[in-house]
């Protein structure tokens, strides 16, 4: 570690970025952290970099602890390189030297630490309370709540959703019940332009400059190659810029090894292990009763943001049909991160999404209404589904589409997407 006179410095300067913060758009997760503020357990955020930890953290401080009875560090500061686990008691001191013996600590970016996990398992066991952030899936693995004991509360921090995009926009977001043509103008522009642009905070705010190119080369370099310590990137670049153009589609990973010569299906599936811990894409398997045939069965793979997939992908057409599946995968991502699936009827009909803790089959598509072959197709699928699996509800979202259908004995809701997204609920 470095100098004490030194670290007091680092640590002044990080305590008053936290306090001089531009708050920003409050984030929809920060209620439920609210919530938390009185247990025992320990909160961890965890998301993709660059995607608001941060400002999350800051903002809690503010609505939770206005008195400034906490301890912030930040462990992205390049300061803190030569820093370890066995620091951390020393770094205790110093905190309570400068700004009192607090019972609260605000760990930023913690993964860069190893074994960061002993220091807090014993500071809990005193009492304290920790809010920790990493850009790490790892932070909401099993094994961490093993190093945990169990005694922490996982948060997954994403882009903006579209309502925290409207925010943003300062756009009011109006009641779905009672749209005025106006409103619902503004909607569709405004989600258009979502679409496109994605919800990466710093992307949005500085659409002048190449935020998301910067941060896809920080994933691959840093986050996964200087992590898991890759002699080259460049079949992990190629496999990964292959996925990101071609979002929302099956994906084998047998025809992935032959089509980018990558040696080994081993080598594919790790490389994807590496592309999800790092918050990029997120994969969803088959529905199947057997966990064997979900595991070899293809999956379907989505970016964590679309203004980041159309920034880094090859877009050989615009397909809106993949990136308003994407949009709508993240939102029931959002809602729970797991039980979510693809479904093959047995006459080998896709439907894009089920959620069988809800009993939901969803259905997604650009518009059901201009070609009567797609609506067929996505009302078959459906409807094959539904009675396969008992008392399901279906849903169509579409770009612009609002009806109730009743089809092959089976009925079926068709919502807009720019409304469904803005229901708290699936």
């Amino acid at each position: 570690m470095k100098t004490i006179e030194e670290i007091r410095t680092l640590l002044f300067e990080q305590r008053e970025e936290i306090l001089k913060r531009d708050l920003g758009v409050e984030r929809e997760k920060l209620a439920k952290i609210s919530k938390l503020k009185n247990t025992p357990y320990s909160i961890v955020i965890s998301g993709l970099r660059r995607v608001g930890k941060s400002t999350l953290l800051s903002q809690l401080a503010h609505k939770l602890y206005p008195k400034g009875d906490y301890f912030y560090v930040n462990f992205e500061d390049e300061r803190f390189l030569t820093f370890t686990a066995a620091d951390f008691s020393q770094l205790h001191e110093l905190l309570i030297e400068l700004f009192g013996d607090q019972k609260t600590f605000l760990f930023d970016e913690i993964q860069n630490i190893e074994g960061w996990e002993r220091f807090i398992n014993r500071m809990i066991n005193g009492g304290y309370k920790f809010y920790i952030t990493g850009s790490n899936a790892s932070l909401l693995s099993k094994e961490l709540g093993t190093k945990l004991t169990g005694r922490y509360i996982p948060i997954e921090l994403f882009p903006f959703s579209y309502k925290e995009y409207l925010t943003f926009n300062k756009v009011e977001v109006p009641d779905l019940t009672r749209l005025t043509t106006v409103q619902k103008g503004k909607l569709k522009k405004t989600f258009a332009d979502y679409l496109k642009k994605g919800g990466i905070p710093q992307s949005l705010q500085y659409p002048q400059l190449p935020v998301n190119k910067n941060l896809y080369s920080d994933i691959i370099n840093r986050d996964i190659g200087s992590r898991y310590k890759l002699a080259e990137t460049k079949p992990l670049r190629e496999l990964s810029f292959y996925l990101l153009s071609n979002i929302s589609t099956l994906v084998s990973y047998n025809k992935l090894k032959e089509l980018l010569q990558l040696g080994s299906v081993n080598t594919v599936s790790s490389y994807i292990d590496y592309l999800e811990a790092s918050w990029l894409l997120l994969v969803i398997n088959r529905y199947a009763y057997s966990v064997k045939k979900q595991q070899i069965a293809n999956k379907k793979v989505y970016c964590i943001d679309t203004g980041l997939d159309k920034s880094v992908a090859f877009s050989f057409s615009k397909n809106q049909g993949r990136l308003l599946e994407n949009t709508v995968f993240l939102k029931l991502r959002r809602l729970q991160n797991e039980g979510i699936y693809y479904y093959k009827t047995k006459k080998d009909h896709e439907v894009d999404f089920y959620l069988p803790s809800k009993k939901i089959f969803i259905q997604v598509s650009k518009s059901i209404i201009g070609d009567p072959n797609t609506r067929q197709r996505e009302l078959q699928a459906l409807s094959e589904a539904m009675e396969e699996v008992e008392k399901t509800t279906g849903i169509i979202i579409t770009e612009d589409e609002k009806e109730k259908i009743e089809f092959a004995g089976k009925n079926i809701k068709v919502l807009p997407i720019y409304e469904w997204l803005l229901d708290d609920k699936v």
